[in-house]
């Protein structure tokens, strides 16, 4: 029932960043939600559109139920290695996220998408160089857009650090990014402009 930003980031308050919604809730309350969303996110989606999550080992089960309530087609889950995950002492490191993924409906087997991995292995962005506390690493998503057919387009309902939207760029897709907090917002657009003018070289 923490803050996010007492949960994801250091208590250090240089590396302060704005608390999300979402995650203090309950199992039950947190499955609903889930519910909604996916519900709302399903009729954004073309038939035969993939969707990709990512989720801990707490949340699991509750995702693959509540993702499969809304109507999606749950089709496996690959695992990102996050290789630099924090010590735990007498417990294993935390160094894991599940990526659930599937379908709007069916998935045709000749879809124009590469042969993808089943492990990512990449390190977490430090903390002192995140704009946001659940910030994934860029060439990780550069890979996951990939699972998306050329030409297509690209939702991120929680948007955050921009990641995704700025991998999609890069990799010639389309995109839509939706974020609630205006601040985290605002730093994920001058996170975006940024990034774009070193790519162009400006």
């Amino acid at each position: 029932m923490q803050t996010t930003n007492r949960k994801y980031s250091t208590v250090n308050k240089l590396n302060y960043l704005p608390d999300f919604e979402g995650d203090q809730k309950d199992q039950r309350s947190w499955i609903w939600w889930t519910y909604a969303w996916l519900s709302l996110a399903k009729r954004c989606i073309k038939p035969g559109g993939v969707f990709i999550i990512f989720t801990d080992w707490r949340q699991y089960p509750a995702l693959t139920d509540a993702l499969q309530w809304s109507g999606w087609q749950w089709r496996g889950c690959a695992v990102w290695d996050k290789v630099n995950a924090r010590p735990q002492k007498g417990r294993p490191r935390q160094q894991c996220e599940f990526l659930i993924w599937g379908s709007n409906d069916k998935l045709s087997s000749d879809r124009d998408v590469p042969i993808l991995p089943g492990l990512y292995q990449y390190t977490s962005p430090p903390t002192n160089r995140r704009v946001h506390q659940t910030q994934k690493p860029l060439k990780l998503m550069r890979d996951l857009v990939k699972f998306c057919e050329p030409g297509g387009k690209i939702l991120d309902p929680f948007m955050g650090s921009g990641t995704t939207i700025l991998a999609s760029l890069l990799e010639g897709y389309r995109s839509v990014g939706i974020e609630k907090s205006k601040e985290i917002f605002e730093a994920a657009e001058k996170r975006l402009n940024n990034s774009l003018r070193c790519q162009n070289g400006s």
